[in-house]
């Protein structure tokens, strides 16, 4: 019978040797395109719901069509497609930018979902007051749209950041890979990756219950 001392071999030697290199990777990495990512993902979702919304149906149509597909494919599929389609950019802009477009399309939809939950009354209110298309969102429909979808998109950019260790399958030393790495280079697995796991755990979890209680201070606002 194997003992548990030898079934968990554990070095703190080794603990404290990769704990720099994983933080590094964390917030050079990891962190920036998560955030970056997100910021992309927030404005390029809302430009996707307002033009379904408001183009031309051929228009309306090609680009739900375009985010469905985008949506569907596995977005490791997509990372590896931009890094040997184009081949002038580094890992980390592609993976900023096929994150963004990709999590966009799911934005996408909870912005239709917010524009949707609008009163029907605010949009009749705003004709009766004569204003411009323009202000009529940006003044009236946005604010109320993003507010109610707040906590959606913020469980969204979580979901991203889960997401990251992606990045490996086109060479991108984020979180994940800097682990892999160092045990492949020490032999040494078990401590990387339980490291890897305390990180994502203390920088995730404390962010969904930041976004728990945003949804119920907005709701309880509401």
């Amino acid at each position: 019978m194997i003992s548990i001392h030898t079934a968990i071999d554990w070095s703190w030697d080794s603990t404290w040797e990769v704990l720099p290199e994983l933080l590094t990777a964390f917030f050079k990495i990891t962190l920036v395109v998560t955030v970056l990512s997100t910021v992309i993902a927030a404005i390029l979702g809302l430009a996707i719901a307002m033009t379904i919304r408001m183009a031309p149906k051929p228009i309306s149509v090609a680009v739900k069509w375009i985010a469905n597909f985008i949506r569907m494919t596995p977005i490791v599929v997509q990372l590896l497609f931009a890094y040997y389609a184009f081949l002038s950019l580094d890992g980390v802009t592609i993976g900023v930018i096929i994150f963004g477009i990709h999590y966009s399309t799911y934005m996408s939809e909870v912005y239709r979902a917010g524009i949707d939950s609008v009163p029907k009354g605010q949009w009749e209110a705003t004709t009766a007051l004569s204003m411009s298309t323009g202000r009529t969102w940006m003044a009236v429909i946005i604010p109320q749209a993003v507010r109610a979808t707040v906590p959606a998109l913020g469980n969204y950019a979580v979901s991203m950041f889960k997401d990251t260790p992606f990045l490996l399958v086109i060479g991108v030393v984020e979180l994940v890979n800097a682990g892999l790495i160092f045990g492949g280079n020490t032999y040494r697995y078990v401590e990387p990756l339980t490291l890897i796991g305390i990180i994502f755990l203390l920088a995730s979890y404390p962010t969904s219950l930041l976004i728990g209680r945003l949804e119920k201070r907005l709701a309880f606002n509401t």
